[in-house]
């Protein structure tokens, strides 16, 4: 079970940036992150697009044109690693130079142009990668792992952190292209032969399909933006399959330039996007997911993952995320621990049904609740809603930062407030009912503890008989207002109590009873 929170040291040791660059059929990218981290966030990302994989499939070697590119690519990246003193890199190349005659030769003067040693992917090493990716960005993942790069389409199981069997395939948009003669039906024909032969696709049936590689990530953007979609946010977006496969169709048949949104979408990627939509297409209909699932965490993700020790790995990468925000910007950090235990054993006391998934979330809202405290206070709602649901968090999927970006909003707003019906129209009514019972929790946290630390564990809130109680010590007492005698039974209509303050001497919080007086 991964953990859920983190224990002091709240500020945990700052390590240097590392970077990765990433060789690969169609692009030559450099990642920068601020740390080997649960969770590195992106500090500079920067891609070229050299098509070191265009026409391998016919000539069996890089074309001159393209390695001159992707070298003068890979010189500029040395300079800006050097420019952000960043402290390890790590670099490798994948499908075009593992299948190119010139491609070991090609790796030699990659490694001494970029400045470090450039390692060249198996297939299997890179299926395993994005697998860890996968892992690394999903919290309990269960599914097969699809990367469709420029040369080959990987494809892994995976289940929780286990990681099983993959396969490698020809399947990659450059590859395909090339392979097919630039023939969408011959394409169709190539990704059918393909695709029958894996056996792995057999144990995908009712599962998730994971897809990774920058076309698939093309396509969805295409869906987001045809369904005028409210998030941004690529990592975690979900398709259901038949949803994906008919829209995969549409690509198919109609022009790159006619489609809707198409401006979302490079004009480079723009001719891979039908033969990444045959590829989806023909694992939907061999296959029968559930769902698509859209990862931004791959194969550069997997590689820094695997450098994490065991203990690190199984932080909770969304926590862990909630937790710097926390620590970097909360007025007073430890009050979000206070108030994680808080509403603990406000919970526990409702005996209300709390999975494991409601809990993290609550857990990660707790330390998110304070993260927007300097903004000016008629702006605290909106601010923390964009913080929450364009942040870089992995680890949790749309409907879950709905629901942590409605808890803030209710938190500033109140419990009546016409928050977002975009955002609302993503939660089932069950976790919307959630969000302001955790958002009326927090309102009367913050008015008796100012965001400061060490009063909340002084101050339980616990339903008993009946009744919703806040217990205040004697030393405390001045406390009672009529603004938290408000915000008290605001809190009670929601969970059908009677709203009830008391002053006891030995207030204790997290118990899941309530003091007597």
């Amino acid at each position: 079970m991964p953990k859920l929170f983190t224990p002091t040291p709240l500020r945990p040791e700052v390590k240097g940036p590392v970077a990765v660059v990433d060789i690969g059929s169609n692009s030559v990218r450099l990642v920068a992150y601020d740390g080997l981290t649960r969770a590195p966030t992106p500090i500079f990302n920067e891609k070229a697009l050299c098509g070191l994989g265009n026409g391998v499939a016919k000539t069996g070697e890089l074309s001159p044109a393209s390695v001159a590119k992707a070298l003068a690519a890979l010189r500029r990246y040395r300079t800006l690693i050097k420019i952000m003193d960043v402290q390890q890199v790590y670099a490798f190349a994948t499908a075009a130079a593992r299948d190119a005659t010139n491609g070991p030769a090609f790796v030699a003067e990659a490694s001494a142009a970029v400045g470090a040693p450039v390692s060249l992917l198996s297939g299997r090493r890179e299926a395993e990668l994005s697998a860890l990716g996968v892992i690394s960005g999903f919290h309990e993942p269960d599914g097969i792992v699809a990367d469709l790069g420029g040369g080959s389409l990987e494809l892994i199981e995976i289940k929780g952190t286990k990681i099983g069997k993959g396969v490698t395939l020809p399947l990659g948009g450059l590859s395909l292209m090339d392979a097919s003669n630039q023939s969408l039906r011959n394409a169709a024909k190539i990704a059918q032969e393909q695709l029958e032969a894996a056996k792995l696709l057999t144990r995908l049936r009712g599962r998730t399909l994971y897809a990774v590689g920058g076309t698939w990530r093309a396509l969805a953007k295409l869906h987001m933006r045809q369904r005028n979609y409210l998030l941004s946010i690529m990592h975690g977006y979900n398709i259901p399959a038949r949803e994906a496969a008919d829209f995969g169709g549409l690509v198919e048949r109609v022009n790159a330039e006619a489609l809707v949104a198409v401006e979302a979408v490079t004009p480079a990627r723009r001719p891979l996007l039908a033969y990444g939509a045959i590829v989806l297409d023909e694992i939907i209909r061999k296959a029968m997911p559930k769902q698509v699932t859209i990862s931004a965490s791959g194969v550069r993700e997997g590689l820094l993952y695997e450098q994490l020790s065991s203990a690190e790995q199984r932080l909770d990468p969304l926590i862990f995320s909630a937790q710097m925000f926390n620590d970097a910007y909360s007025r007073s950090p430890r009050h979000a621990e206070d108030l994680r235990h808080w509403t603990d054993g406000f919970m526990d006391s409702l005996r209300l049904e709390e999975s494991p998934e409601d809990k993290r979330l609550r857990h990660a809202a707790c330390l998110l609740a304070d993260v927007n405290w300097r903004a000016h206070p008629d702006y605290r709602s909106e601010q923390s809603l964009n913080i929450v649901v364009n942040g870089a968090f992995t680890g949790i999927d749309h409907p879950g930062r709905c629901f942590l970006a409605l808890t803030m909003s209710y938190r500033y707003l109140g419990l009546d407030a016409d928050v977002n019906p975009q955002i609302r129209a993503h939660l089932s009514p069950r976790l919307l009912d959630r969000a302001r019972l955790l958002a009326g929790a927090m309102r009367i946290a913050y008015v008796i503890s100012a965001g400061i630390a060490d009063v909340l564990p002084r101050t339980p809130l616990l339903a008993a008989k009946g009744k919703l109680v806040l217990t205040l010590p004697p030393d405390l007492a001045d406390l009672v207002s009529e603004r938290l005698s408000n915000r008290l039974k605001q809190l009670t209509k929601l969970v059908g109590r009677e709203p009830a303050i008391q002053i006891g001497a030995n207030a204790k919080a997290g118990n899941g009873t309530a003091e007597s007086a």
